[in-house]
């Protein structure tokens, strides 16, 4: 169990009304941790690859051929209290090359954590976030319009290319606290392994 937490807050670029989200993590978890939290309180599937780009450094999956300039460093090697002892307080977050969704991360403050509560977890956010390969901003935006409107040319297909009718307004809390409840089972899993090595 850590003794401190960061709260941070999610605000995906480009949209408007703002899509957002408010987590809770331990110091102690990795920008790795903080991105597989970012999928789960946004409800994406994790399908494509990430990067966070902190002052002049990247952090994501590091590949032998990496062509970023500077290149991409392990995300599951530096800690939050790192960038937090570093004085970082806000950076970017990109999820899917392809659609291009940045995010504004902020760490909003660091609290003593509550031994009663398991890490990560969700606090809040507003409006449902775009459904994976969608297009972007700009596809996301279409999306919308096709399925607010029943007559649209393109509500039909979209309709069924998504599955279901799709509500702005509702971010699925109970779906997000579940990914997030097995978020931190599988952190706590992992911390109590690497205790027993200590």
């Amino acid at each position: 169990m850590t003794d401190q937490i960061a709260r941070i807050r999610i605000t995906l670029d480009d949209i408007e009304p703002a899509i957002w989200r408010r987590v809770e993590l331990p110091l102690s978890n990795s920008l790795k941790t903080l991105h597989l939290a970012i999928q789960a309180v946004m409800l994406f599937e994790n399908y494509h690859l990430f990067r966070f780009d902190v002052d002049e450094a990247s952090y994501g999956i590091c590949f032998d051929d990496d062509y970023m300039d500077p290149p991409t460093r392990d995300a599951g090697n530096i800690r939050l209290a790192k960038l937090i002892e570093r004085g970082v307080t806000a950076f970017a977050y990109t999820y899917d090359f392809g659609d291009d969704w940045r995010h504004g991360i902020v760490i909003e403050e660091v609290l003593p954590a509550d031994p009663t509560t398991a890490y990560p977890r969700f606090v809040d956010g507003d409006r449902r976030a775009p459904p994976e390969d969608v297009g972007g901003p700009p596809g996301f935006e279409e999306f919308l319009d096709a399925m607010a409107r029943p007559r649209h040319p393109e509500h039909k297909s979209v309709l069924e290319w998504y599955g279901r009718v799709f509500d702005p307004n509702d971010i699925s809390s109970n779906e997000i606290n579940a990914r997030m409840a097995t978020l931190a089972k599988r952190a706590s899993g992992k911390a109590a392994r690497a205790s027993t090595k200590a």
